[in-house]
């Protein structure tokens, strides 16, 4: 019986290839989570020097090239406009009104939700694009 004991090679895990991988799969959703984009209905947006942070209770009313007016993404008519914000309205005390406007959609489009959102005393605000430097 052999009661030396014997040199045994040591188990090592080396973790330098997990920390790289693990780093390109951090890019990776970094990259990707930049790409995606909340607003589903896509307009252009005309630019703004001054951009200002708005309140949490908010609601988002686009209207498109084709004056196609959603509310929190869901189409509604102009008719019914006033009645879908005043549901929301119900649900909190100040609320604000995000305006997504495309850039083509003429003025007097925009003036019937400033109206709308005035009659029911709701804070309205103009969505821009920051301008670029060039």
């Amino acid at each position: 019986m052999n009661l030396r004991r014997r040199n045994r090679p040591g188990a090592e895990v080396h973790t330098s290839a997990m920390n790289d991988i693990m780093f390109f799969l951090f890019l990776f959703f970094l990259i990707a989570s930049t790409l995606t984009n909340p607003n589903v209905i896509k307009l252009l947006l005309p630019r703004s020097d001054s951009g200002q942070s708005i309140s949490k209770k908010t609601i988002t009313v686009s209207v498109t090239k084709n004056l196609e007016y959603f509310v929190e993404k869901k189409p509604v008519l102009i008719g019914e406009l006033e009645n879908s914000i005043k549901a929301y309205q119900l649900h909190t005390q100040e609320l604000t009104i995000v305006l997504y406007v495309d850039r083509t959609v003429a003025i007097e489009n925009v003036v019937q939700v400033m109206d709308i959102a005035n009659r029911l005393k709701i804070k309205l605000v103009l969505a821009t694009e920051p301008k670029t430097i060039s």
